[in-house]
């Protein structure tokens, strides 16, 4: 070996290398770590990327090919849906020193987890059966094998139950939200790349709430009833939710600089539970049933009562869209 492939086999040798997988989840994370811009020619000269789907041209078999934790830290984003998704858990959890949970579809089952509302049977029924844009005459549902000419074809199975990434097998750390923001991405490569992430375990995130980065005054909050964004004339400079609009911030950890509110909408969730607390639905239930006018509800009659729970549309789909695989409730019990 000349010295000029002996120094570039030194150098090589001491870049980290670094994976990227996409499970169950829209591909939004993947684009996420493109928005670094510049920052990507850092990374690179720093690490080598192995597998990054959205980017490279590899293949499973390359994964499996590489020796036990020869990846020094792999950003798996997305939910675990399939046979296909549990695999590749649990193949780059083996191939890797760190794995790092990433985005709220692998942290917390994301949107995808909302159908832990149904079971696989409901959930092909409305896909493949009684959908109005499918023409289905023979009434055909996916399988995990079938007979064709050129040979037998194997897809992954559809499992029941929407997981997240920890629920599968054991993960390092958690990047949060939808998608995780960019100033996050950059500091968990940073901490990568200086070897200083924190103990294992940790959420690369902030401990504060989204209202702590909400730019909006705040007052005390009593309401009397809940509107919709386009419900309301004029967004003011105040609190959303004092203005009777659900916003999941108090109960949303932050990160995110409040982006969503700065363009006057409510925060949604994505970035999960603020820290210590188990079930991010729950505290947004109990949170928004101390301000919504219920002060008086020994006065109130059952109807009144009733009148102002039923004001919230969609209670799943609003309290737990990005987290119900992880809450308390899990998923619907179907018998």
């Amino acid at each position: 070996m000349n010295k000029k492939h002996k120094k570039e086999k030194d150098t090589s040798d001491k870049k980290l290398k670094i994976a990227f997988y996409w499970a169950a989840s829209c591909g939004g994370c993947e684009i996420a770590v493109l928005d670094i811009n510049e920052k990507i020619l850092e990374v690179v000269s720093n690490a080598d990327i192995l597998f990054w789907p959205v980017a490279i041209d590899s293949k499973y078999k390359d994964v499996e090919a590489m020796p036990d934790n020869f990846i020094d830290v792999c950003f798996f984003n997305g939910a675990i849906r399939t046979s296909e998704n549990e695999h590749m858990a649990k193949l780059f959890r083996k191939k890797s020193k760190v794995l790092i949970s990433f985005g709220a579809c692998a942290v917390h089952g994301g949107i995808p987890g909302l159908a832990n509302l149904a079971n696989r049977e409901e959930v092909f029924r409305a896909a493949y059966l009684d959908n109005p844009s499918t023409v289905n005459p023979d009434k055909t549902l996916p399988k995990t094998s079938v007979k064709v000419k050129e040979g037998e074809l194997i897809l992954p199975e559809f499992y029941d139950t929407v997981k997240s990434l920890h629920q599968v097998v054991d993960v390092d750390y958690f990047l949060p939200s939808c998608p995780p923001p960019t100033k996050l991405i950059v500091d968990a490569l940073d901490a990568i790349v200086k070897n200083k992430l924190p103990e294992k375990g940790s959420v690369l995130a902030p401990l504060k709430s989204v209202c702590d980065e909400c730019r909006f005054e705040k007052s005390e909050k009593i309401i009397r009833g809940i509107k919709r964004v386009y419900e309301v004339d004029k967004v003011e400079e105040k609190c959303l939710l004092e203005q009777g609009i659900i916003c999941l911030g108090p109960c949303t950890r932050g990160g995110c600089d409040a982006r969503c509110l700065d363009a006057n909408m409510p925060c949604t969730g994505c970035g999960g539970p603020t820290p210590n607390s188990i079930d991010q639905g729950a505290k947004m239930i109990s949170s928004l049933a101390s301000i919504l006018g219920l002060e008086g509800e020994e006065k109130m009659s059952d109807e009144e009562v009733d009148r102002l729970i039923e004001q919230v549309r969609d209670v799943v789909g609003t309290f737990y869209k990005y987290t119900l695989p992880v809450s308390l409730i899990n998923r619907r019990v179907i018998k």
